[in-house]
């Protein structure tokens, strides 16, 4: 099984792109944040017609997270927003396809430490750590744009950028309480010395100069961390194609070996 996470930054101006992304990469189940969409604007027809059912938490113009099960799995809802905290709009949706309880979130982006929103992102990972503890399923994945760098490694300038917005102590403290719940990050397991980012701005040539972060990821429990074959960040998908433009996100990919 192949299963991927993707912060695709607006659906309708990369459905192509990401159309060209799950026919080169068919992975099997996609958590996809930052919609900016409804449901009733998601594109179900156009992912049908590649093979995909789309379970979609939207919101019109921010947010939205979705789900893609490629065929012949299915999947149901399990939960749709994290509870408690409906003021920070689609961030959050569950679903259960096979064996798997799978899980896309949209971490809040916090802005600055000054900013009124950074308390609001620690009080949504504290919710999210706490509903994570009574709903995440013995084969779960939780995946998504979580806008945390948990460590050094993980950014391109920790010197630098130390104690700033993805990289303080509360964030990465918040991060590491997941994982102490019996999450491994997949990547991290995988390549536990690579310097590999997910996210580069558009600005300034970031992603030509190699300014990113790793901030978006596939966690697993026990029983699908020991699953893994391989995970890769699919820096290629930070590109153009055919003269599409990408989002500022690539795609994270692991294969599971069969249960």
């Amino acid at each position: 099984m192949r299963i991927a996470t993707w912060n695709v930054n607006g659906l309708r101006a990369r459905l192509d792109f990401v159309r060209h992304w799950l026919e080169a990469r068919r992975p099997d189940v996609v958590g996809l944040q930052e919609l900016k969409l409804t449901e009733a604007q998601f594109p179900s027809e156009e992912l049908g017609e590649l093979g995909y059912r789309a379970l979609v938490h939207g919101q019109k113009a921010w947010n939205g997270v979705a789900v893609l099960v490629r065929e012949p799995l299915d999947a149901e809802i399990l939960q749709a927003g994290l509870p408690g905290q409906d003021d920070m709009g689609a961030r959050l949706l569950q679903a259960r396809t096979g064996d798997i309880v799978f899980t896309t979130v949209y971490v809040p982006n916090g802005k600055n430490l000054e900013h009124e929103d950074y308390g609001r992102k620690l009080a949504w990972l504290d919710a999210l750590s706490a509903w994570w503890a009574e709903h995440g399923g013995e084969t779960a994945v939780l995946c998504g744009d979580f806008n945390i760098v948990p460590a050094p490694l993980d950014s391109w300038n920790e010197a630098e950028l130390a104690g700033q917005i993805f990289h303080t102590d509360e964030e990465r403290g918040r991060f590491e309480k997941l994982l102490g719940q019996g999450l491994a990050d997949l990547f991290r397991q995988a390549r536990p010395e690579d310097q590999a980012f997910s996210w580069w701005d558009y600005r300034g040539g970031a992603f030509h100069r190699g300014h990113g972060l790793r901030i978006d990821f596939l966690l697993g429990s026990p029983p699908v961390a020991r699953r893994v074959a391989a995970v890769e960040i699919d820096r290629d998908y930070r590109k153009k194609k055919d003269g599409l433009t990408a989002s500022d996100h690539a795609p994270v990919i692991a294969d599971l070996a069969d249960g």
